[in-house]
């Protein structure tokens, strides 16, 4: 099942995609896609739901996040987490996953405009497999990570590098930018992936293929980190897990490339839509 939040002017509305790949109007089954609603349990529940029955939304105003951002209470972002991203930035691949947070404040809609901040001169873009939790989570082993699952979604991990990494202190100044954490469009559920260590993933800069990667190079996979957050913090439902991006970011290139006010980005991960975003000047 792919859930979606969809915009009818100022307001926000929970749909389902069906089958056709039409939106339908889930408002009669839940207020919003936020912390109480995205739960294993309540999704399992709406699974059982005739999703035919339900009116299909003809015109809307566009997709807000697949979360509810005021029902994010975590956004967890993990660091150098592709081999072949580490090789490209010439660090090391950690001998345990990085741990950093991207402020909430961050989320916005999968096509909502990108605002470059004022005075940056490295704004770069990554993206990455998010994962949504659906269960609390404390001490659980690698083999209990997918009971604590809701599903999954597009995050574009976007970071301004300078403030990332040429200023004292946290990665988090480079990361929390207002309007850097685009996720979505769906939260696509856990029974309708596979296999997560094996998604194509991609993102395109004015047209250009910049990231062609796969979930396959990652250092540490989906249920090891769901594992390990937990036994440093509790993971709630709604709490979103950022899992690392492949190469192709611009600080990686030679010479590097960053991102300019009027560009473009395009990216998707298998099975899991696309998003599109402008990037505007502060």
């Amino acid at each position: 099942m792919k859930t979606l939040r969809y915009r009818i002017g100022d307001q926000v509305k929970p749909g389902i995609l069906d089958q056709n790949e039409k939106i339908r109007d889930a408002s009669s089954i839940v207020p919003d896609w936020d912390d109480q609603n995205v739960t294993v349990e309540k999704l399992d529940e709406v699974k059982q739901i005739d999703i035919s029955s339900l009116p299909i939304v003809d015109k809307h105003d566009g997709i807000a996040p697949c979360v509810c951002k005021k029902s994010v209470g975590k956004f967890i972002c993990i660091g150098l987490n592709y081999s072949d991203h580490a090789e490209e930035t010439g660090m090391e691949v950690p001998p345990e996953p990085i741990i950093f947070f991207k402020a909430t404040s961050a989320i916005i809609g999968p096509n909502d405009d990108v605002i470059i901040p004022k005075n940056s001169k490295k704004s770069d873009w990554e993206v990455e497999l998010g994962v949504v939790i659906g269960k609390e989570a404390k001490y659980i082993s690698e083999d209990q990570a997918q009971d604590h699952i809701s599903g999954y979604c597009v995050v574009n991990d976007l970071s301004e590098r300078a403030f990332q990494l040429e200023h004292a202190g946290q990665w988090v100044k480079g990361k929390s930018c207002d309007t850097f954490g685009p996720i979505g469009p769906y939260l696509v559920t856990k029974d309708e992936v596979a296999d997560p260590q094996n998604l194509s993933m991609w993102l395109d800069v004015n047209g250009k293929r910049m990231q062609d990667g796969s979930t396959k190079t990652m250092v540490y996979g989906v249920n090891f980190l769901v594992s390990y957050l937990s036994k440093f913090m509790s993971l709630q439902p709604g709490d979103i897990i950022s899992t690392g991006t492949p190469p192709g970011v611009g600080m990686g290139m030679k010479p590097q490339v960053f991102l300019n006010p009027g560009d473009e980005m395009k990216l998707g991960i298998e099975g899991m839509g696309e998003q599109v975003q402008r990037t505007v000047s502060a």
